[in-house]
């Protein structure tokens, strides 16, 4: 069993996209990140302050547009309408979840194709969906540079993704699919899950739910990658796979925390790079 070691990849990845906005500010562009928070979630608020303090560690100049749980949609879609005009911004991030009397889509979909760096406008969901050139969702592209750094190879493998959201889910199953796996998507409706883990040679979770893959349902020998994120009563951080049963079964398995968290965030940074890029490219 070997460890997937999101940390150490994604600092390696950092020191690399440091150099690049090095070479960009050399150029006369320094990436640059928009972040809207609104209200006051402790766990988006620690989302937030870990991705501006990696965007300092990269050279990316980034923004937080702090706004109360209160805010009406128009003054999101306004301040939204001003990034997207300013032209040393590359990277536009609106922190989910959002208050419920706030349209999340219609949020989203106000970004900028260029500018939305978490992939979740529908113009690069269909790219990515077409297997274009597009912004890909972090938490999956993460996975995905995961694998390869690894040596892992998804065409031919029989592939399970259970949890089925917008963003971890659906494009985690459009990037395999891209990739070459075979892919099996699985989600609240499904009847019986351990009847589709158990098949897996790769097996990807992103539901939220502690436990929820025990040692049984999983196929000897599977690649296991855990993208949940929970919290127990003791205050550990830990993911949906039972890892201390789960692990001595798989040839490779990722840790919580430590494994597709970092690669997230790098991902983020990569995207926001990218787009500073394409402007330079444009300039």
């Amino acid at each position: 069993m070997q460890i997937l070691d999101g940390k150490a990849l994604s600092d390696q990845i950092k020191i690399r996209l440091k150099q690049e906005s090095e070479i960009l500010v050399g150029q006369g562009i320094t990436p640059g990140l928009a972040v809207i928070l609104v209200g006051d979630d402790a766990a988006s608020q620690t989302y937030v302050k870990m991705k501006e303090k990696a965007c300092d560690m990269t050279g990316i100049y980034s923004i937080i547009h702090k706004m109360p749980s209160s805010i009406s949609q128009e003054k999101i879609l306004e301040t939204i309408a001003m990034i997207n005009t300013n032209p040393n911004i590359d990277g536009v991030l609106v922190q989910l979840p959002l208050p419920k009397h706030i349209d999340t889509t219609k949020i989203i979909e106000a970004i900028e194709p260029r500018k939305d760096v978490d992939g979740f406008h529908p113009f690069n969901v269909g790219r990515l969906v077409a297997g274009l050139e597009s912004f890909v969702p972090c938490t999956p592209l993460g996975v995905m540079r995961l694998l390869a750094h690894y040596a892992i190879d998804p065409k031919g493998l029989n592939a399970c993704v259970v949890g089925a959201s917008n963003i971890v889910g659906k494009p985690m199953m459009n990037l395999l699919l891209n990739a070459g796996a075979t892919v099996d998507i699985c989600h609240i409706f499904t009847k019986d899950l351990k009847e589709h883990t158990k098949k897996a040679d790769l097996l990807i979770v992103g539901v939220g739910k502690q436990n929820l893959i025990s040692e049984d349902m999983v196929k000897e020998g599977a690649i296991v990658v855990d993208i949940g994120i929970n919290k127990t009563a003791e205050g550990r951080i830990v993911g949906d796979v039972d890892f201390e049963n789960v692990a001595p079964k798989c040839s490779y398995i990722t840790p919580v925390p430590g494994g597709v968290g970092p690669m997230t965030i790098a991902m983020l940074l990569e995207n926001t790079v990218k787009a500073a890029q394409h402007r330079l490219n444009v300039k």
